[in-house]
C-alpha cells in the first residue's frame, strides 16, 4: 500500500494541472503504481484537497459505509451523497505526473497558483500555500494535542 510522506511546493498551471513531485511519484513507483488512478476530492474538515490511491479510497469508503444505510435512512442517504459529491478519478499524465484537477475543486479549496503538497501517510493533501501556512499548529499546540492523544490510549 502506498504511503505518502514529506512536503513539496508546486504551482497550478493555466489548465488546472499540478505536477506531482518526485518524492510522491517515487512512493507510487515503489509499489508499481506510477500509472494508477487517484481519487481527488475536497477535504471534509480542512480547506484543502485530498488525493487518495484508488485502493485507499475504496477501503475508507467501504469502512464508512458499514455504519450507514443510505437505502433506508434519508439522513444516511443525504450524508452519503454529500460525502461523494465532487469526487473525481484522475490519472497522472506522462513523465511529469501532472494531476489535472477539476476547476470546481481548486475553487472550493481556494487554490489559485502556489500550492503545498503534503504527504500524511495514507493520502496527499494539496493546499493553497497561504492556507497551509495559516493552518499549521504551533509547536506548543502540537505538544498539548500530543499529550491529550496519548492519554486516550
Amino acid at each position: 500500500m502506498v504511503r505518502f510522506f514529506g512536503k513539496a511546493s508546486g504551482k497550478v498551471d493555466d489548465k488546472g494541472r499540478v505536477v506531482l513531485p518526485a518524492i510522491f511519484r517515487d512512493a507510487m513507483a515503489k509499489d508499481g503504481l506510477e500509472d494508477m488512478t487517484l481519487i481527488v476530492k475536497k477535504n471534509v474538515q480542512q480547506c484543502c484537497l485530498d488525493v487518495f490511491t484508488y485502493a485507499e479510497w475504496v477501503h475508507r469508503s467501504d469502512k464508512l459505509l458499514e455504519g450507514l444505510d443510505p437505502e433506508l435512512s434519508t439522513d444516511d442517504a443525504n450524508f452519503w451523497t454529500k460525502y461523494n459529491e465532487g469526487v473525481y478519478p484522475i490519472v497522472p499524465d506522462g513523465k511529469l505526473g501532472r494531476l489535472n484537477i477539476p476547476s470546481e475543486l481548486l475553487e472550493k479549496a481556494g487554490i489559485a497558483k502556489e500550492v503545498v503538497l503534503s504527504g500524511i501517510g495514507y493520502k496527499l493533501q494539496i493546499w493553497a500555500k497561504e492556507t497551509y501556512e495559516a493552518s499549521l499548529m504551533t509547536d506548543e499546540e502540537f505538544k498539548l494535542s500530543a499529550q491529550r492523544h496519548s492519554v486516550k490510549k
